[in-house]
């Protein structure tokens, strides 16, 4: 993997792709490209906050005969607080079973000190999901600059007015030792532990603007069992 420079060729991928489905766009008529933006009142990830701060998430992606193409970033307001700029890629079977990548990369608060263009600087991520009705379940491993290879699975149902989830993974989602009543003498790896980090329920509604354009909301209440922490979670959605 060293020498193919990931970055490069995710951003190769999202060029071309629709470039090549060109004609079916223009008999479709239709564009397979979307354009949105979250703004939550904290970024939390996995059972963690990452920002301490209101975030503005940006995402652009196009879907291609079931091929996933995005760029999805992560801005806090506490800047430069914690920054994100994600490429994914994904595959959907039959509508039930995805399987792709995520490049995680995350810009350093002082510019020019971090090469984007550098391997070293990303996290790549192995990813797959299964959706049945209203189950789903993801997992997840990461494959590169990650020493523990962290893994991290999700399942989550909808009850149709809330959802609920729950998360459990190792490595860098329990290497957290500012725990209550850690004890490193008798865990010393806590990256080791595989514990569940992210329980919680969501629900979203829209409200309605006009008679053609509404603003879709979403609250969510999360545990993250390992840290004992608790988080109260506002999003709304452009």
């Amino acid at each position: 993997m060293k020498n193919i420079n990931l970055p490069v060729l995710l951003v190769f991928t999202v060029l071309l792709i629709p470039a090549v489905n060109l004609n079916a766009q223009e008999e479709d008529n239709s564009s397979p490209v979307s354009v949105g933006a979250d703004l939550f009142s904290r970024y939390i990830w996995r059972g963690t906050d990452l920002g301490s701060s209101p975030s503005i998430q940006p995402c652009i992606e196009a879907n291609i005969y079931g091929i996933t193409l995005g760029a999805w970033g992560a801005y806090t307001l506490n800047a430069p607080g914690a920054q994100e700029a994600d490429l994914y890629i994904s595959y959907t079977f039959a509508d039930m079973v995805s399987v792709g990548f995520t490049d995680y990369f995350f810009p350093d608060d002082q510019p020019g000190l971090v090469d984007y263009f550098s391997d070293s600087t990303h996290v790549i991520e192995l990813n797959a999901g299964f959706s049945a009705g209203d189950f789903s379940f993801s997992a997840n491993i990461n494959l590169m600059n990650d020493d523990c290879n962290s893994l991290y699975f999700e399942a989550g149902y909808s009850f149709g007015f809330i959802d609920v989830f729950v998360g459990a993974g190792n490595g860098i989602y329990t290497i957290e030792t500012a725990v209550p009543d850690y004890d490193p003498v008798a865990d010393p790896d806590p990256e080791d532990d595989f514990m569940i980090v992210n329980f919680g329920v969501s629900a979203s509604k829209d409200i309605k603007v006009t008679d053609r354009y509404s603003i879709p909301v979403s609250g969510s209440f999360i545990i993250n069992p390992y840290t004992r922490t608790p988080f109260l979670v506002f999003g709304i959605s452009f």
